[in-house]
């Protein structure tokens, strides 16, 4: 056995309702609490302890928040009401350096949560995580390298969080790229870069995600853990001139029902957040590859001659006469991971653009 496989473990012996413990792996310790075989790890470890020493695996610092378990210096602020849903959990976010990732990792962060911004923009992902930890005055965020489509890199991705901090609590994939166009013209290349990020890449992070969350939930059977996918509105009806896009979103939906009722033996949830149109993000407004470029440029607005004609188009389309904001979206996966009793579902934020049956 090794760190991978223990520190999950290990993680997971120090659950109870409203609290968890970081898990830092590092090399042996002098004087730790604890020094035992893998085998044993189960039946002699207690909740207080805070270094254990594994034989022929490695050393274990053990604490509150990552200050407290790496450097022994507890700045967590105590959490009340719902803050404590996430607090001192460990998120990951991948595609969180920038639009709805950058938005949902921010709001993470102020529940108190320890946020891993993954992202193929390494120095977007370590600048944002910068600026959050000088805010919040604590070693909260971190950025780390990830490229969805590379089944090495999630790997390593995973395999460095655990290393880190012993496991993972919540994974958000949310990670996504959109190329419109005709089907009649739409190139083979883009359509296979659409279906390679936003469906296979909730794939293979789910691959090596839930084996760790398995490892962390088999030693308390009443924790359960989530895994969230970000898909669109368009996973929920077709999209014209977008099937690229719709169609890699219906399949992520496909696979959460299908990994919600292969999961839930080992006390993972799946669900699927499908949020409306945001406008303010740079997959809708980038001045040279946003979608109100990409729409304005194939048509599929009819008589739009400005960018602020498709914007109106498309606000004039939901009932709430806005576009979808991260604070939306944060309220959606606060509730999915707060509640024990659903999962494998697909859950709108539309602001009543698109209405379940």
């Amino acid at each position: 056995m090794n760190t991978k496989d223990i520190a999950p473990i290990l993680r997971g012996l120090t659950f109870s309702k409203n609290s968890r413990s970081i898990v830092h792996s590092t090399s042996m310790l002098d004087n730790p609490d604890l020094i035992c075989e893998a085998s044993d790890i189960n039946e002699l470890f207690k909740k207080e302890y805070r270094s254990v020493n594994i034989n022929n695996v490695g050393g274990f610092l053990l604490g509150e928040d990552y200050d407290d378990a790496v450097n022994q210096k507890d700045n967590s602020p105590l959490a009340t009401g719902r803050d404590a849903i996430i607090h001192n959990s460990v998120c990951v976010v991948t595609g969180g350096a920038q639009g709805f990732g950058e938005g949902i990792v921010r709001g993470l962060v102020d529940y108190g949560a320890h946020v891993f911004i993954a992202d193929i923009n390494l120095d977007g992902a370590n600048k944002l995580a910068n600026e959050l930890n000088q805010i919040k005055k604590r070693t909260i965020a971190f950025g780390i390298h990830c490229d969805v489509t590379d089944e090495l890199s999630v790997e390593k991705m995973v395999s460095d969080i655990v290393h880190e901090v012993g496991g993972i609590d919540t994974f958000i994939s949310n990670a996504g790229v959109l190329k419109a166009g005709s089907v009649k013209s739409l190139s083979k290349a883009d359509f296979e870069l659409v279906t390679n990020v936003n469906y296979l890449g909730f794939f293979l992070c789910t691959k090596y995600v839930a084996s760790i969350m398995e490892k962390m939930n088999s030693t308390n059977p009443f924790f359960k853990t989530d895994i969230i996918n970000i898909a669109s509105k368009s996973a929920l009806e077709g999209s014209n001139r977008n099937a690229a896009y719709a169609g890699s979103k219906f399949g992520a939906v496909g696979l959460t029902q299908s990994f919600a009722k292969e999961l839930i033996e080992d006390n993972i949830k799946v669900n699927t957040v499908c949020p409306g149109n945001y406008f303010d993000g740079p997959l809708w407004s980038d001045p040279k590859t946003g979608l109100f470029v990409q729409y304005l440029n194939s048509g599929k607005v009819p008589g739009a001659k400005t960018i602020e004609d498709v914007k109106l188009f498309y606000e004039n389309q939901i009932p709430m006469l806005r576009g979808c904001e991260c604070e939306d979206l944060i309220v959606a996966i606060l509730y999915l991971i707060e509640q024990q009793y659903e999962t494998g579902q697909a859950l709108p934020v539309t602001g009543g653009q698109v209405m379940l049956n």
